[in-house]
């Protein structure tokens, strides 16, 4: 795929997707190739966030003006830091461990061109993180001050629906294997499967389904060339009522600090 091409024997494309975590629906995709950087789009990825609203991205989205932009506009982020970032520790909020909390602590960037990008305080939290079993330590950065650092740090932990999206995109609608290699063919498949998305999360909803995604799909795949009434299928499948919830909601877990 030389329109793509990312290194002497790579190509690659790369969706960047903003997902909402209240209904856990995309609601708004860039289709681009690998080799642009990431924080190269953050500003368009994000030109729809509105004051008060969160934003929590992975760290290679981090870019200093781009950090500001969203403090200027009253947008509060939630990320981890970069290990490479320069700082200075103004003021210490910790004065020991806290559960899985290490530090808490107020900084400011050191070098000219960051502190030049991002003048103000940021908020910088260590903590101990469970990743596949294993505790391993992270440092999460924030623009907010107020909220207490076990807020943040399960705020950080709510991005990884992201990655169970994108798992049901992959596995579930397929979306592994492309029919053509141009890149018109490429960003229609994955936007084919973006709109699938949305019309099955459409049908679970007017249809009150409350059993998986996957099983929503395999269904419908099943039954939609047939006579059957689509509604009365969805509706009254299963012998027993499910459990299984679609959405993802960072409001599910005990948040101290949010009203």
């Amino acid at each position: 795929m030389d329109w793509a091409r990312h290194r002497r024997r790579k190509a690659a494309a790369k969706c960047h997707l903003r997902l909402d975590l209240q209904s856990f629906l995309p609601r708004f995709a860039i289709v681009d190739t690998a080799k642009i950087h990431d924080k190269k789009k953050a500003y368009v990825l994000c030109a729809g966030i509105k004051s008060g609203e969160i934003v929590v991205f992975d760290k290679a989205y981090v870019d200093f003006e781009f950090l500001f932009d969203l403090q200027e506009r009253g947008v509060f982020w939630v990320t981890r830091a970069k290990d490479n970032m320069a700082f200075r520790v103004v003021k210490k909020r910790l004065k020991k461990r806290q559960a899985n909390v290490l530090r808490d602590d107020e900084i400011v960037l050191k070098t000219l061109k960051s502190k030049t990008a991002y003048p103000q305080r940021l908020r910088m939290i260590r903590a101990e993180v469970s990743v596949n079993g294993k505790w391993v330590q992270m440092t999460f950065i924030s623009n907010n001050l107020q909220w207490p650092a076990q807020s943040i740090c399960d705020l950080y932990k709510s991005r990884w629906a992201i990655e169970v999206f994108f798992k049901q995109i992959k596995q579930t609608l397929q979306l592994a294997d492309f029919m053509g290699t141009s890149a018109n063919a490429v960003q229609w498949q994955i936007w084919s499967a973006m709109l699938l998305y949305v019309l099955l999360r459409f049908q679970a909803f007017i249809h009150g389904w409350n059993h998986s995604f996957t099983r929503l799909f395999t269904l419908i795949r099943g039954a939609v060339w047939s006579r059957i009434n689509l509604h009365s299928l969805l509706r009254f499948y299963g012998t027993a009522n499910g459990h299984f919830k679609l959405l993802c909601r960072p409001d599910q877990a005990y948040l101290p600090g949010f009203r």
